[in-house]
């Protein structure tokens, strides 16, 4: 009697087994036609039954299940996604080398769909995603930086801050090089891949190659740290943050810099003053240092000092055209509160002589900003930038040859 019962166990485990690979087969079919929710239909069935499964068996249900849930990549959920990578990354262990290609797709899927989402400024969709995309392979710190930059710019702050601060604890540094070329047939600089550049140059179609390396990312990381707890009213966690920073990297000048960015907004500018004095001192000769504490002192609104840094930094490296570029924008920024006051103004008599001497007061900026913007275009032919600030330039100073001069030349690089 008891032999007949264990007989009957036996079949029924081979009737269940053979209905599970059955299951597990079609669910491969339906990925191979698209029918994406069918799989996921009969990969739940196999699903109860899964723990009595051979190892072969169970690698295919995890792949056909990864498949199933990234479905062709477009519009896939981030949960779905996260579902598909699990189910990857157990395949994988089970012995499936093609499981790896599906990490892939899923990675390559969270990517492009972020893009998607800052590109239509979702950017609390697109950190979420980038953020995902680090979880899935935390060797890829560059997308922890993104889901943080995104986080910033979606007002996520406390989100933004945790990313932030997971990548201070990681020591994240993001310095890159960046492989650039000039286009001879457009003039503009394009960023590619080495090989793909080196390439272009050799075959003629690109000239003045250059490995740019873009500077470390720590400073600003701390900075944005101590950014965030000014803002939630927290400046003793904001210079305890930069003080343990500069303890662990204290010859990183970009951490110096970022700490006086945080006393200017926190309105302690005589330190401020302190500490980029002290900057200068430890290079007096990098212009690059000159040129990047212009960059922050423009951003923090003090423009008479990123004026003086950029000159500075000019007068070390002349061929710096981007220092030019920056001091005609810093002279141009005081042209706002000018035209702000001339649209202010009535139609009386004296408001009618104080709009003609802030139209002769704009026309003094003007002609302080056209020398730099002219030695631009003067090393610089191509650029674009300083073409139309100085094409509009002359049209307001009533140098209308020289700006249809500078017209034409933009209409014919476009054809």
């Amino acid at each position: 009697m008891k032999i007949k019962l264990f007989t009957i166990a036996l079949s029924l485990f081979s009737v269940v087994a053979i209905a599970q690979k059955k299951e597990i087969r079609d669910a491969g079919k339906a990925i191979e036609k698209g029918s994406y929710a069918e799989a996921k239909s009969l990969l739940t069935q196999a699903e109860a039954s899964l723990g009595s499964a051979n190892a072969k068996l169970k690698a295919d249900f995890y792949l056909y299940k990864g498949h199933a849930y990234l479905g062709n990549g477009e519009n896939t959920s981030v949960k779905d996604l996260m579902t598909a990578a699990e189910a990857f990354k157990q395949a994988q262990q089970l012995g499936d080398n093609e499981a790896v290609n599906g990490l892939s797709a899923v990675t390559n899927s969270l990517v492009q769909s972020a893009i998607k989402d800052q590109n239509s400024e979702n950017y609390s969709a697109a950190g979420d995603k980038l953020y995902a995309g680090y979880q899935m392979n935390p060797k890829d710190t560059i997308y922890l930086y993104y889901a943080a930059s995104n986080a910033i710019n979606a007002k996520e702050y406390d989100k933004a801050l945790k990313y932030y601060e997971d990548l201070r604890d990681l020591g994240y540094d993001g310095s890159e090089v960046e492989y650039i070329a000039v286009n001879k047939a457009t003039g503009e600089e394009e960023s590619m891949n080495k090989a793909q550049r080196d390439l272009m140059v050799k075959a003629g179609q690109y000239i003045n190659p250059e490995d740019r390396k873009s500077p470390p990312k720590k400073g600003e990381i701390m900075k944005n740290i101590a950014l965030i707890h000014i803002a939630n009213g927290n400046e003793d966690k904001a210079i305890a943050a930069m003080d343990a920073a500069k303890l662990a990297n204290p010859d990183d000048l970009t951490l110096l810099q970022s700490e006086a960015d945080m006393y200017y907004r926190m309105g302690q500018k005589d330190k401020y003053k302190e500490i980029m004095e002290g900057i200068v001192k430890k290079d007096p000769n990098n212009a690059t240092l000159y040129y990047n504490l212009g960059v922050t002192s423009f951003e923090i609104g003090d423009n008479p000092t990123a004026i003086e840094y950029y000159k500075k930094a000019l007068a070390i490296d002349p061929n710096l055209n981007d220092a030019r570029l920056n001091i005609a924008a810093a002279i141009l920024a005081k042209e706002a509160a000018i035209v702000e006051e001339m649209n202010s103004l009535g139609m009386s008599k004296a408001d009618t002589k104080k709009y003609d001497e802030l139209g002769a007061q704009r026309k003094v900026i003007y002609k302080e900003a056209l020398p730099y913007l002219e030695a631009v275009m003067e090393k610089d032919p191509n650029n674009k930038e300083a073409m139309r600030t100085t094409m509009n330039i002359y049209y307001q100073l009533g140098e209308n040859a020289k700006a249809e001069a500078i017209q034409a030349k933009l209409d014919a690089s476009k054809q």
